[in-house]
């Protein structure tokens, strides 16, 4: 009975470090990973679940049939790729990946003739046995999946009210530098000159995940809030942004279903959270009629701002983009 609470307490112990990425993302407190500790975070997290599922089947004697450990793996692979890489990823690049980790737990299950059999019997008992269990399970599974692939049939063919396609480039290179206010801006080496921490030092893509979910509108904040304040002051009065892209920033601002295309959505994961900063500052300080060639037809009703607001105005407004969407930029350092 100690060996077992031992085990049990050790298997506890494992789950809560497998679960501290989780925990922490839920709390505001991700972070940006760069390629290569993804890559070593993703292998620890395969070789956590390795042995967590070695300890429970081989040391605690509870069996753990291939039916179950396929659904956990994909499980484990579409949150790692959808919650811990930061900044999030399309959805066509998600389902790229897990395409191909299905891939590889399907060769996984089928490695052996024994861990096939392991695998597919409890399928074919399903579908050919009579008794109740059996049964049950057939008819729920006959049921459910039509009616799941109903749905997303009926989701894909519902009419939507999106833009016509274009060929045109929607976020086209931008040139290495550009000039605003009579000032040449080197937009791959550039910096937001707001991005600053209580102690003054410049905070990298990432470190400002500690003031997600902050009140920046209270009394006595940090200055960092400060600066998103005063961004937000220009998103909802000066520059009237909301008027297009909406309160929530998602592009559904009163104005934004007179235009063609409709304003951006800031709260989708493949606008902002795709683009660098000053790609971002450059975009909003030159607007449509300053698109280069490739973004013709240069079907945006996006003014230059760099004509009714400042340098300083234009960085506070990306700062409080961000904060406000709970993304960050995309970095290539």
């Amino acid at each position: 009975m100690n060996m077992f609470k031992n085990k049990t307490l050790f298997v506890q112990v494992l789950a809560l470090i497998l679960a501290i990425p989780m925990l922490a993302w839920a709390g505001g407190g991700g972070g940006a990973f760069s390629a290569g500790m993804f890559s070593v975070f993703k292998v620890l997290i395969v070789l956590g679940l390795v042995f967590f599922a070695w300890i429970i089947k081989d040391k605690m004697g509870i069996p753990l049939p291939k039916i179950i450990q396929a659904p956990i793996l994909w499980i484990a692979c579409y949150l790692t790729f959808r919650v811990l890489l930061q900044p999030p990823i399309p959805f066509s690049l998600l389902a790229m990946y897990m395409g191909v980790c299905t891939v590889v737990i399907f060769l996984y299950c089928s490695l052996t003739t024994a861990s096939w059999e392991e695998f597919s019997h409890p399928i074919a008992v399903m579908l050919r046995e009579d008794h109740g269990t059996a049964k049950m399970s057939r008819y729920a599974t006959f049921l459910i999946i039509p009616g799941l692939i109903a749905f997303q049939t009926y989701s894909k063919m519902l009419p939507a009210f999106g833009e016509p396609i274009e060929l045109r480039t929607v976020h086209p290179a931008p040139p290495a530098s550009t000039k605003v206010h009579n000032k040449i801006v080197k937009l791959q080496t550039a910096e937001n000159p707001f991005r600053i921490g209580d102690d003054g030092n410049y905070l990298k893509v990432g470190d400002e995940a500690q003031y997600f979910g902050g009140n920046a509108w209270t009394g006595d904040v940090p200055k960092f809030l400060q600066q998103v304040q005063q961004g937000g002051t220009v998103f909802f009065g000066t520059a009237g942004c909301f008027f297009c892209h909406g309160d929530n920033l998602d592009g559904k601002g009163p104005f934004s279903f007179a235009f063609n295309p409709i304003p951006a959505n800031f709260a989708d994961s493949g606008t902002i959270a795709q683009l660098q900063e000053t790609f971002v500052f450059w975009r909003v300080a030159k607007g449509g009629p300053d698109l280069p060639r490739e973004g013709f037809p240069w079907a945006s009703a996006m003014p230059p701002w760099e004509k009714h607001l400042t340098t300083n105005e234009i960085w506070k407004v990306i700062i409080f983009e961000y904060w406000h969407t709970g993304f960050f930029p995309r970095t290539w350092g």
